[in-house]
């Protein structure tokens, strides 16, 4: 376990970011609700293409942020590598607001991902989300 992590009191879920996605989906949830001050709000109704530009300009940062860790010397790299992290959470909430418009649950998500596993990967598991093969469309 990474000595950048701690754990609250009580039951420590088995997945931090499944505990963490389920959360946010339900933030993302209850601010469509609220009005134009919330900022979740406006990237749900308002229109599309700032929810994706949004979507695309943190993605950018975590590039930019790969590529500064890789040009640092050693010393000050764990700094670029907690920047690097923190624009990687700005990109999972902005996906996650841009899958929210569209009534992409974090369990379809999971579905999704879990279905290009390798079968024997599938296997060291149990209750594996699976998609349906109906709902299985590449492309357009």
């Amino acid at each position: 376990m990474s000595d950048k992590i701690h754990f609250t009191d009580g039951l420590k879920p088995s997945s931090q970011i499944g505990a963490a996605l389920e959360c946010l989906e339900v933030t993302i949830d209850e601010r469509r609700g609220v009005g134009e001050a919330s900022y979740t709000y406006r990237l749900l109704e308002g229109p599309l293409d700032t929810a994706l530009k949004k979507l695309m300009e943190e993605a950018g940062e975590v590039a930019l942020a790969a590529k500064d860790i890789e040009a640092a010397e050693v010393p000050s790299r764990d700094a670029l590598i907690d920047h690097l992290r923190y624009e990687a959470g700005d990109v999972i909430y902005h996906l996650m607001v841009v899958l929210a418009r569209y009534g992409v649950s974090v369990d379809e998500l999971a579905a999704e991902m879990n279905t290009r596993m390798a079968e024997d990967a599938i296997a060291l598991r149990e209750g594996v989300a699976l998609l349906d093969q109906e709902h299985i469309k590449r492309g357009k």
